[in-house]
């Protein structure tokens, strides 16, 4: 497995595993159990959440799927806005240990602005990690201009990640957050990496799949792949799905593929304003 390294030193998975709509359908639960054990034997050890998926249930279902396998994964976590109090923080925080039958997670997020004072969360991120609760923290859905507020915060320097959507078709972090956050060695994670399977029947990803024997998301994941400091947290919900992530790592994009990728899916000329799903 390729790594990424965070601001602490600590290497992470480049390819991880995304749990978004996991949990809702009880009939699914053991196939997605099944996705991230599968996951987990191949490498993908980081496994994302939040405490809004499924209301909790995506913590549970993680949970009941890493029981007795804890050590060396790398679980990362996000605490709603709503949330985001020093109190509120910490117990919600804790409220997600419960429920992922665990004594820590690995990288606490903010899931994105609220209207608590960032430098609050980041008093409660600083608790936590004291407490051994949480080991880093790092924010989501920042943009450049959020994530130079935060740096300027007490104790906001100590960020280790922040958490966008990345894929061909939302470029915008290219421009300046990119390039902001290797500046500052923070580690960016990108989220809906295959634009949640919108990028599958795009006719010129599909041709450069098909130069490659490859299928049209392991192109997409090899393109976000390319980046320095961006890992991929895709969401597989079958283990043959999860078999087709790990393979785009052996995927090579050659500069012609690139230059086709460009054309169809242009890089931003400008600041955009930072997308969410």
């Amino acid at each position: 497995m390729r790594t990424l390294t965070l601001p602490g030193g600590e290497a992470v998975p480049a390819l991880g595993q995304g749990t978004w709509g996991w949990a809702q359908d009880p009939a699914r639960r053991s196939e997605e159990i099944a996705a991230l054990r599968c996951g987990i034997d191949l490498g993908m050890t980081l496994i994302d959440t939040a405490e809004m998926y499924a209301d909790g249930g995506a913590e549970e279902l993680i949970g009941e799927a890493v029981a007795g396998r804890r050590d060396g994964l790398f679980i990362v976590d996000k605490v709603l806005p709503s949330n985001a109090s020093r109190a509120g923080t910490v117990d919600a925080c804790r409220r997600s240990l419960r429920r992922l039958n665990t004594d820590r997670i690995d990288l606490y997020l903010l899931h994105w602005r609220s209207r608590t004072p960032v430098a609050e969360t980041v008093e409660a991120f600083e608790q936590l990690v004291e407490a051994g609760e949480i080991r880093y923290w790092g924010v989501s859905n920042f943009d450049r201009s959020d994530m130079a507020e935060l740096v300027a915060a007490p104790g906001g320097s100590e960020v280790a990640t922040d958490q966008v959507l990345y894929n061909l078709t939302r470029r915008g972090p290219e421009y300046d957050l990119l390039p902001w956050c290797r500046e500052h060695n923070v580690l960016v994670m990108a989220y809906s990496p295959i634009e949640q399977g919108r990028l599958l029947g795009h006719e010129g990803v599909t041709e450069v799949a098909n130069r490659h024997d490859a299928t049209p998301a392991q192109i997409a994941l090899a393109w976000v792949l390319r980046s320095d400091g961006v890992c991929a947290i895709p969401r597989a919900g079958r283990p043959e799905h999860v078999r087709q992530n790990v393979a785009a790592l052996d995927v090579r994009l050659t500069e012609e593929d690139l230059a086709e990728l460009d054309a169809n899916f242009p890089p931003p000329r400008g600041p955009q304003p930072l997308e969410m799903l």
